[in-house]
């Protein structure tokens, strides 16, 4: 097992100017208007592509705590395959999967599917937000911040249901 380099909170303590900026980077959608259930989808899949512990256990208790439905949160590595996922989830994650691996840039098929879903200035705050997760899932990575544990009630209470 991998140990940690430093932690989140020491990101905070050493660079406060840069947490500052990434977080509120990673809020002006939300502040937009965009739905954040939707947005918490597209940060855990690119958590999950970055392969950020720390950010993908954030993610999943977040969207927990907002009420997205359980089996989103499960199916969300293989949304292609699961028909849960509404057509406006879908292309957000097409496309924040398309921003996070960007050796080909951004397909014309991603891009007209994004932009039938989401207005010009949705689809701006949209890349907004994944840029910001992606910035975090840098840090996160690099220095291995130690993922959260479940809290105690919360874990009680996802076994029981």
């Amino acid at each position: 097992m991998a140990h940690a380099r430093s932690e989140y909170e020491d990101f905070k303590r050493i660079a406060p100017d840069a947490f500052d900026l990434v977080l509120a980077l990673g809020q002006l959608a939300a502040k937009a208007g965009l739905d954040k259930q939707l947005l918490e989808l597209v940060k855990l899949r690119a958590s999950q592509i970055n392969g950020c512990a720390f950010c993908v256990q954030h993610h999943v208790l977040l969207s927990e705590r907002i009420g997205v439905p359980l089996d989103k949160l499960h199916l969300v590595a293989v949304w292609r395959e699961a028909p849960i996922f509404s057509p406006r989830e879908r292309a957000a994650l097409a496309w924040a999967e398309a921003l996070t691996c960007l050796p080909d840039g951004v397909s014309e098929e991603v891009y007209a599917e994004a932009s039938g879903e989401f207005s010009e200035t949705e689809l701006t705050y949209l890349t907004s937000a994944v840029a910001s997760i992606n910035v975090w899932n840098r840090f996160g990575a690099a220095f291995r911040w130690t993922p959260a544990k479940r809290p105690v009630a919360a874990a009680a209470a996802a076994a029981s249901s």
